[in-house]
């Protein structure tokens, strides 16, 4: 069994921390008790913790994600109209 050298890494970079920290204290015996803990990590840092993130001000990743929820939909491409996708219905008097 090789062994690799831990590498030095900045703990807040974007939760590895976590990982370094609970792999190295816990042995897991199946991908499901993994999955279990990874979740729970997951659901504690997107819905439990305050966020300082410019956007967030003070609210969870979670709340801010459906706060914004409806700015991303009307920013999103295939919701803007074009003048090719509007239609005009003209009523041909010339007909009868």
């Amino acid at each position: 069994m090789a062994f690799l050298p831990l590498l030095s890494i900045c703990l807040p970079c974007n939760g590895n921390w976590y990982y370094n920290i609970i792999f190295r204290k816990k042995i897991y015996n199946s991908l499901e008790d993994l999955q279990i803990d990874v979740d729970h990590w997951l659901r504690s840092y997107n819905e439990s913790r305050p966020h300082s993130g410019k956007y967030c001000y003070g609210k969870t990743p979670m709340q801010t994600f459906l706060d914004s929820k409806h700015i991303a939909f009307q920013k999103n491409i295939s919701n803007i109209k074009t003048e090719t996708d509007i239609s005009f219905n003209f009523v041909d008097s010339s007909v009868s």
